[in-house]
């Protein structure tokens, strides 16, 4: 990808071997500092070029499930009160009120609980309820496609809320191009959509077919509280428009398009991304999650094993669990999309704040890029970059950016592997499992520059504190890296090009053109003189 920044305040920093780990525990911190020029940079012995990151446009914290429509009891329902609705080619029935069988179309007009069981091959269940109040659908052994349109659609509903029955296992399944071709704003656009606010979860398992476009689309909000998901498009996978949640479940995307998704450009309510827990796998041919506002991870794990780019937003907040990225180009991608190239510009509000966690990027341009600033604070951080000179860099920022000290390991490391970094004392420094190959650069707040540190290779499942059953493999030097300054990055790429007609998980379009201007600042982000709305 091209890159077009620009300026004094640019920081890009590309380890000579092409990898780079920054550990930082604590306050970033360097030894035989000095003091910089115009931008007041401070240069370490350890850590190459560490400068100040203003935060005062940028509030601290994440948001929570209060921050959302949803509660901790959506799904608590009781049979007793449930109308069961029974699918069947030709022959679906109802016992109870709020629902009535046109053919093989179910329609749901009344809130209230509805119980869901059976199969139809070539129908739909659609909910039409403008009353205030729930609308509860308990897949109970659901098996629904259609092959003209998308399967269970909410067109209006208070609110809604999708339970996976305990056991369950459903399936959702739309056809190739089925709505591909309806051009209307509100038209259905994915196997499960809904107007609404919508909430997943349950003891169930769910499979949702997006053969002719998105998956799961809400265009408002979508938190997914639990459950066993697993998902394919050939467009973007799962897409709340005004926020994404995942509290809990099990998530398996593979997505053409993007992932998750966040896209509401509202400059007064940017679409953000929460992942407050669960185990979430995510293939994409585009990005992995892609918010308009912000990404913000604080616990769980999310793995993304392949895509075009990891994570992009404006704000890309880490405080805990565990990142895992692989990228054909840029791993982590902090912008606003105003950068208009020919100049190195530094995007207000933008930045990449790492504070806890666990971070891995391989990345096959730059492996943390940011706009803005970038602040690694905490947590383990490790970024291989297979371009890491030639105009790109372990790490492109454009404003201040804040890190820890610097080593550089002699031994290439193996995908599955636990890597240590222990002192003199036995302490271990730093501790990570490789979730691919490279030869790193470490860099970490407790390294002291000119202070020798052991490397340790060996078993996965050795504990993150000990080296029981790993293998010294070597020496390295604090300070001794060698770092270099990396070439201009840029903004954001455009949507790509419409979605394809293969099955689940197969690309969409071409990659798209260059970004255009994107919405304000997301929850945790004050507006600053110059942000683009």
């Amino acid at each position: 990808m091209n890159r077009t920044p620009t300026a004094p305040l640019r920081r890009r920093i590309a380890a000579a071997a092409s990898t780079m780990l920054l550990v930082s525990l604590g306050a970033c911190s360097g030894t035989d500092a000095t003091s910089g020029t115009d931008s007041a940079t401070t240069v370490s012995g350890s850590t190459g070029t560490s400068t100040a990151v203003d935060t005062s446009s940028v509030a601290s914290g994440v948001p929570t499930l209060d921050d959302t429509h949803a509660d901790d009891n959506d799904l608590e329902w009781d049979a007793a009160d449930a109308t069961v609705v029974s699918l069947e080619d030709g022959g679906s029935a109802v016992d109870g009120s709020g629902a009535e069988v046109d053919g093989d179309v179910v329609s749901i007009s009344a809130p209230g609980t509805y119980l869901l069981s059976g199969t139809l091959s070539d129908g739909q269940v659609v909910v039409d309820s403008d009353a205030d109040g729930k609308v509860v659908l308990v897949l109970d052994g659901v098996d629904l496609t259609s092959a003209s349109t998308s399967p269970l659609v909410i067109t209006a509903a208070g609110e809604a809320v999708v339970v996976l029955a305990d056991g369950s296992d459903n399936t959702l399944s739309d056809a190739a191009a089925s709505a591909a071709d309806d051009e209307e704003e509100d038209a259905p656009n994915a196997t499960l959509f809904s107007m609404a606010d919508l909430t997943i979860g349950g003891e169930g398992a769910l499979t949702v077919h997006g053969l002719s476009n998105d998956a799961i689309t809400s265009k408002d909000g979508l938190v997914i509280l639990s459950g066993d998901l697993t998902v394919d498009a050939v467009d973007d996978g799962i897409r709340g428009k005004d926020y994404l949640v995942v509290e809990d479940g099990t998530i398996d995307v593979d997505a053409g398009g993007d992932g998750l998704k966040a896209d509401n450009e509202d400059a007064d309510e940017p679409g953000w991304i929460l992942v407050d827990g669960g185990d979430l796998s995510v293939t994409a041919g585009s990005d992995g999650a892609d918010a308009v506002g912000a990404i913000y991870v604080v616990d769980g794990e999310l793995d993304v094993p392949a895509s075009e780019e990891g994570l992009e937003a404006m704000l890309i907040r880490i405080t805990g669990g565990s990142v895992s990225v692989t990228a054909s180009d840029d791993g982590l991608n902090a912008t606003a999309g105003t950068a208009d190239g020919g100049a190195e510009q530094v995007e207000d509000g933008v930045l990449l704040d790492v504070t806890g966690g666990t971070v891995q990027v391989w990345a096959g341009s730059d492996g943390i890029d940011s706009n803005g600033q970038a602040s690694i604070t905490g947590g383990t951080v490790v970024v291989s970059s297979a371009a890491a000179m030639g105009g790109n860099g372990v790490f492109d920022v454009n404003g201040a950016f804040e890190s820890p000290g610097v080593v550089a390991l002699e031994s290439a490391i193996s995908e599955g592997e636990r890597v240590s970094l222990v002192d003199d004392s036995g302490t271990v420094v730093a501790s990570f499992v490789a979730t691919a190959g490279g030869t790193p650069t470490v860099a970490a707040a407790e390294l002291v520059s000119g202070t020798a540190y052991a490397v340790w290779t060996g078993a996965a499942d050795t504990a993150a504190d000990s080296t029981d059953g790993l293998t010294q493999v070597g020496t390295v030097t604090a300070g001794e890296a060698s770092v270099a300054m990396g070439g201009p990055g840029g903004g954001r790429g455009g949507p790509g090009g419409g979605p394809g007609g293969g099955p689940g998980g197969a690309p969409g379009g071409g990659t798209g053109g260059p970004g255009g201007e994107r919405g304000g600042p997301p929850p945790g982000v004050e507006a600053s003189e110059g942000t683009q709305s």
